[in-house]
């Protein structure tokens, strides 16, 4: 398995600094955000500026593996917001290309109030359907993530859902921090399978059970022994990536930690 690390881990660091600092602490890539407001912790639409990244990870000897799209409106009651959402989507695959990243996460929409549990299944069905020949034509994947979105919330379901779409660029992003509040890990590893393109590593404590129960690598619920085994039965061999946000002092500790962290998951 590949060791990487999310871009906002940097907390707006430059990313040719970012990258430096990623293989120092033993990364072999980074993700890298979509569209992002500052060019210095994201990725615009233009390839100038794909060029530019790609250069910086060569020079810091690192990978691009994925991109991070983010939660692009594709269940929305707008019609107008779906078109824009499947459109964005498209250029982030095209941008992907670009860079050498063969994956772009997609939140594949959300449950709420307004939109039911059903029709935003449907419609984002509807739109992985047409991004698929786009993914396709690039040869990039794009790895649908489970988050606290209220949808997909088994992995019965999410095998279910990539199988009825049946298309072979619309693959899985596995959250392993993202399940523990309601599953195991390595079940919905073991269930996925091969439907798995990309891992996010997350640690979690269940005591607390809402948005500040995340914690560090090692230090919350998730039996890694058990999720190292999992990933070893479905013969993973590829990005395990830490998907955290900067702590306030002494950010670059973190980045050292996460890395010795995620050595002990993989086995290194």
């Amino acid at each position: 398995m590949k060791k990487g690390i999310q871009m906002v881990a940097f907390g707006g660091m430059d990313i040719k600094e970012a990258f430096k600092m990623a293989a120092k602490y033993g990364f072999d890539g980074v993700e890298i955000n979509f569209n992002s407001e500052t060019k210095d912790v994201g990725l615009t639409t233009t390839k100038a500026d794909a060029d530019k990244i790609v250069s910086y990870a060569k020079e810091a000897g690192i990978k691009i593996p994925s991109i991070c799209a983010a939660w692009p409106p594709l269940t929305s009651n707008s019609a107008d917001e779906r078109k824009s959402a499947i459109e964005y989507v498209k250029k982030a695959i095209e941008v992907a290309s670009w860079v050498g990243a063969d994956t772009v996460l997609v939140v594949p929409g959300t449950v709420t109030e307004e939109v039911s549990y059903d029709v935003a299944c449907e419609r984002s069905k509807a739109a992985m359907l047409e991004i698929a020949p786009v993914a396709e034509k690039f040869k990039v994947y794009v790895g649908i993530e489970n988050v606290w979105n209220k949808m997909l919330l088994s992995p019965l379901e999410v095998k279910a859902f990539i199988e009825s779409i049946n298309k072979p660029y619309i693959k899985f992003y596995f959250d392993v921090g993202n399940v523990l509040i309601s599953g195991y890990p390595e079940q919905w590893i073991r269930i996925l399978g091969k439907h798995i393109k990309k891992i996010h590593l997350k640690d979690f404590n269940t005591s607390t059970g809402n948005i500040t129960g995340f914690v560090d690598l090692l230090e919350g619920d998730v039996n890694w022994k058990n999720v190292q085994e999992a990933l070893k039965d479905i013969n993973y061999d590829d990005f395990v990536t830490a998907e955290y946000w900067p702590h306030k002092f002494f950010r670059e500790t973190m980045i050292e930690k996460l890395s010795i962290s995620i050595d002990r998951i993989i086995g290194k």
